[in-house]
């Protein structure tokens, strides 16, 4: 889906298509021209005001992009504010040509393709015309529903995704029919073996929460397939520089049956320190981790009883930026064992304490 064509617009801001090649810019002035364009693939809904800070996934393509050559995204707000955020201005166009991110909603987003040291404004009242450091510009309406899918869970709104990842080794894929909330509040997330594939579940908060304490409450889960793996973390597109501000309680044994069955993580995992290794018994626990500023504090409670265990790391902790706090089940298939038999996890509680 795309918004109002590059030519129009270019035309409509009194710039000139010229013959093939090159553009017409003012009194005769030329300069090289290369095809280009930007598609979108996933907008957001539109919102005047992004309802207290909900944000959704903007996605697209880029064909004609050169190396080095980074995506800036605005949403529409009156004005044209600087996505996601303005510390962290810049999208990354991927291999495949492809660029993600999260956005703050907004009534119209926009995707230029800008060259390296390009100085993008916080906001602005009219954007830029594709000419000298920006290639491309394009404007999208936000869709008149959703293009997700929503499930409300403990007071939030959770984003229920429907695409395919490479997490657990391989492509998993997700079907929305794996989510959802039962007549007593409780979130259940199970994998389904289907012909020639497995699908699993992940839920995504729409809102950024940052600093404070996470706290999932789940039912027993000793009964997880060894290649199965349950997931509480944080993830942020645009937090590169910080591991995509991810870090992780995890219920697996990545298909090795003898492991133990639990870790707290702060990415990158391949550090040795980043990971603490504990196992968790039969029966509803608890898991929570506070963030600070400096530090991340892990905690593994039995329901009713003692602590299972705890950890606080403090290297390597993350700013807060836009992730989203998400959990997720999938099947691991590159372990010592594979997937066997479905499962199913029930979620009780989520709670957050700033």
């Amino acid at each position: 889906m795309t918004a109002m064509p590059l030519a129009h617009e270019i035309s409509r801001r009194g710039v000139l298509l010229s013959a093939p090649g090159v553009l017409l810019l003012g009194c005769h002035s030329r300069v090289p021209y290369s095809p280009v364009s930007i598609t979108f693939t996933r907008v957001p809904r539109a919102d005047q005001g992004g309802r207290g800070g909900e944000n959704d996934i903007i996605e697209g393509t880029v064909a004609g992009a050169r190396p080095g050559e980074r995506i800036v995204l605005y949403a529409k707000t009156g004005a044209w504010w600087l996505q996601p955020l303005t510390s962290e201005p810049f999208t990354d166009v991927q291999a495949n040509s492809k660029w993600i991110n999260t956005t703050h909603l907004g009534t119209d987003y926009a995707a230029l393709l800008v060259e390296p040291g390009y100085a993008p404004p916080a906001s602005t009242n009219e954007l830029p015309i594709p000419e000298g450091m920006v290639r491309a510009v394009e404007i999208v309406k936000g869709q008149m529903t959703s293009t997700s899918i929503i499930v409300s869970f403990c007071g939030y709104e959770w984003r229920v995704r429907n695409a395919p990842s490479s997490r657990g080794g391989a492509q998993n894929f997700y079907d929305p029919a794996n989510v959802w909330v039962d007549a007593s509040g409780a979130m259940h997330l199970r994998t389904l073996k289907t012909p020639g594939k497995w699908t699993c579940a992940e839920v995504s908060l729409t809102r950024s929460l940052g600093f404070g304490t996470y706290l999932f409450s789940v039912r027993d889960i000793s009964h997880l397939d060894p290649a199965a793996t349950f997931g509480m973390f944080t993830w942020d597109y645009a937090g590169g520089d910080q591991n995509n501000r991810e870090v992780d309680i995890e219920i697996g044994r990545w298909g090795d049956p003898n492991s133990k069955n639990a870790q707290f993580v702060i990415q990158p995992s391949y550090v040795p320190a980043n990971v603490f290794r504990f196992s968790v018994p039969a029966g509803t626990i608890t898991h929570s981790f506070t963030w600070e500023t400096g530090r991340m504090s892990f905690k593994s409670v039995r329901v009713p009883g003692s602590t299972i265990a705890r950890y606080d790391f403090t290297s390597g902790v993350p700013s807060p930026g836009l992730e989203s706090v998400r959990m997720v089940l999938y099947v691991y298939r590159v372990g010592k064992v594979l997937p066997e038999k479905e499962d199913e996890v029930v979620v009780e509680k989520f709670e957050y304490l700033p």
